[in-house]
């Protein structure tokens, strides 16, 4: 069942993050770097691969016609990107092992408060909370990686789950919004 906003779950601006940490620099991670940052987050970017941060910094140079980024922060480990984020987005590819994985470490190396966001149109978001000890600030961003590039002040569908906590859902509602994007929630089917 699709909704706008439950109404058990209040609107608060004061859920809103202000550090978020995007981990994973390909096209995707970019963008939302970029959206992020002008949408006045203070963003860190991170990838494993060095080569990936490396193009990631050009072609937000590029784009903003600048020589720094301003708001971006580009971190060489995970840790040192979600030491002090408020919510995560992963950016790795929409495969179980890999999800599962970036989850484990994400759930050990950030603070207790961190929200926890994943891109994916295959993969329970109750299954990949299960494996963290924050199952409740656990939420799943139910879009194709290109559409929500391409759909830019569009709609964003995002799926909960039972355990799913009200500031959860208000976070990352806030964040889209002030992406410049309307939300939708959808109560993941066990």
């Amino acid at each position: 069942m699709r909704t706008t906003w439950p109404e058990r779950w209040p609107s608060s601006k004061r859920n809103l993050p202000k550090n978020v940490a995007i981990i994973g620099a390909g096209p995707l991670g970019r963008w939302l770097a970029l959206t992020a940052a002008r949408a006045g987050f203070r963003v860190l970017l991170e990838d494993v691969m060095p080569v990936n941060l490396h193009h990631a910094r050009h072609a937000l140079r590029a784009e903003l016609g600048a020589e720094t980024v301003p708001n971006v922060t580009f971190a060489s480990t995970i840790e040192d990107a979600v030491r002090e984020a408020d919510l995560v987005i992963d950016c790795v590819p929409d495969e179980l092992e890999s999800k599962l994985e970036i989850f484990w470490l994400l759930d050990r190396m950030a603070p207790p408060r961190t929200v926890l966001a994943t891109p994916t149109t295959r993969l329970s978001i109750a299954d990949l909370a299960a494996c963290t000890y924050r199952a409740d600030k656990c939420i799943a961003i139910a879009e194709e990686a290109s559409a929500l590039a391409s759909d830019a002040g569009g709609t964003v569908l995002l799926r909960t789950t039972a355990r799913t906590a009200p500031e959860t859902a208000a976070l990352l509602k806030e964040f889209w919004e002030r992406l410049g994007f309307k939300t939708i929630f959808e109560a993941e089917r066990s």
